[in-house]
């Protein structure tokens, strides 16, 4: 008889490495996310429910693109990550226009969605870490959890710059203090990076969202005009740009080692 042996291999982690072109990209996103909604909605005439539908089929139609890939893959994966924010926005959006709940208890409801998300999360997988992405079930929480950032983001963004008054600017700017702030408590006071991560991640759609609306918005609304095509344009540039570059350099390819039984 043959004794049972462990052998390590590697297998591929399903979402990126966090660096400085991930942020970049997913601040690009969010903000394509917010602007590209309004222009569905507003300037195509296409309104709340059919921009809803037609954007969650497609959200749904490149999820399974993604999860028949179980590695990452950077055209995918940040296509997902835009439609993503463009179905949390039009969710947060359907919530507060549609069914009259106010932008408070949107961000609470989301709030705590997204803490409940976590918590089954770990129950179930022991672990939140996006480091070890390498299973279906995990890749489920982890885009349930996106979600929710992103609709979260929106609720809160909203209800900061129009709720508070504060003006896009000012939420932005409010919004970009947070985050260093946790940068702050994660490379000065050594906060887990786990949770670190997370905050930073939730904080960055308003913030993207705020600057999203000030770019976009007309300037009797406390925007600078440019309008949602332009706005749109630009940044899906920069973010197909920044996808070549990650996919010919493979920045972001994550090998998780694992152990198997042979």
């Amino acid at each position: 008889m043959h004794a049972t042996q462990l052998t390590a291999s590697a297998i591929y982690n399903r979402v990126p490495k966090v660096t400085v072109d991930f942020w970049l990209i997913k601040l690009m996103a969010v903000t394509v996310g917010e602007t590209a909604a309004d222009f569905l909605n507003a300037n195509l005439g296409l309104g709340l429910s059919k921009t809803s539908l037609l954007m969650s089929g497609l959200l749904l139609a490149a999820l399974m693109v993604q999860f028949a890939q179980k590695r990452y893959v950077p055209w995918i994966y940040w296509v997902i990550v835009v439609l993503v924010s463009i179905v949390g926005t039009l969710l947060t959006d359907n919530l507060v226009d549609h069914l009259g709940v106010s932008q408070e208890a949107a961000s609470i409801g989301f709030a705590i969605a997204l803490a409940a998300t976590f918590a089954v999360w770990y129950l179930v997988e022991r672990t939140l870490s996006i480091h070890t992405i390498y299973t279906t079930r995990r890749e489920l929480f982890y885009w349930l959890a996106i979600l929710l950032t992103f609709a979260l983001g929106t609720a809160a963004g909203d209800l900061a710059a129009e709720g508070l008054n504060l003006g896009y600017l000012h939420a932005g700017l409010m919004y970009g203090a947070v985050i260093a702030v946790i940068a702050f408590g994660y490379f000065g006071l050594k906060m887990n990076s786990i949770l670190a991560f997370w905050l930073a991640y939730i904080v960055t759609r308003p913030m993207g969202a705020s600057f999203g609306d000030l770019l976009s918005q007309p300037i009797g609304n406390g925007g600078l005009g440019l309008g949602t095509v332009i706005t749109s344009a630009v940044f899906l540039t920069v973010i197909a740009s920044v996808i070549v570059y990650m996919t010919l350099s493979h920045e972001g390819e994550e090998a998780v080692p694992v152990k198997r039984r042979v």
